[in-house]
């Protein structure tokens, strides 16, 4: 039984940082759908990555959407910065923000589009309340900080949950994965509910990256 198919958007985090133009070429080269710019703080997320200027330089290089994943402490500090950057989602943590719906008028007042994350240990019932605002969920499959970890499969069944609300209520935010999607892996995550494929080590290892992004896509 095939599944539907998804946007495949590649993770920048596994990229080389050296040459992130040239990884860009490579991402629209495969046929990819959005590129997933993971910004860490190192207090949320236990690792350092890229801020705003990186999406400010890139953002001419590409018509590509930019979707930006904040796992930073104060998120709401960088909602301007990153919208004249040039980001099209914005993507906060539910676990690092006291007032969300304020944040998520904030991030649409700003011209991008609003999307909350969980991590593997948060349930569903804390986005209940935003869901109606909402354009993108971003569930997470592992623990954040780093590429490359393996796949917390439990957390698949957050998208089973999260596609049903969509349906009962009317609601129309999009779902998307990060973390341990593989090739393999990825036909599982559709058939959960998963609209956007996220992924990093992947895409980026991938002998042949457009073949990656076929199977991602479904």
């Amino acid at each position: 039984m095939g599944t539907k198919s998804a946007l495949a958007a590649p993770s920048l985090l596994a990229a080389d940082f050296g040459n992130l133009a040239a990884a860009l070429k490579s991402i629209e080269e495969a046929g990819a759908d959005w590129i997933h710019v993971d910004v860490m703080d190192g207090h949320f997320a236990p690792n350092l990555s890229f801020g705003p200027k990186t999406v400010k330089d890139l953002r001419p290089l590409t018509k590509l959407v930019m979707d930006c994943h904040l796992m930073v402490e104060n998120p709401m500090d960088f909602v301007k910065s990153f919208a004249d950057a040039g980001a099209d989602y914005f993507t906060f943590h539910v676990e690092a923000v006291y007032h969300s719906n304020r944040m998520i008028r904030l991030i649409k007042d700003a011209g991008m589009k609003a999307g909350v994350c969980v991590v593997p240990g948060t349930p569903v019932s804390f986005l209940e309340e935003l869901l109606g605002e909402l354009d993108l969920v971003l569930v997470l499959l592992v623990n954040p900080g780093f590429g490359g970890q393996k796949m917390i499969t439990s957390s698949l069944e957050k998208l089973v949950r999260l596609k049903a609300l969509r349906e009962e209520r009317g609601y129309r935010y999009l779902l998307s994965v990060d973390g341990g999607v593989t090739t393999e892996n990825a036909a599982l995550a559709r058939e959960k509910g998963a609209d956007v494929i996220v992924a990093g080590s992947a895409f980026f290892d991938a002998a042949d990256k457009a073949e990656a992004v076929r199977r991602f896509k479904g």
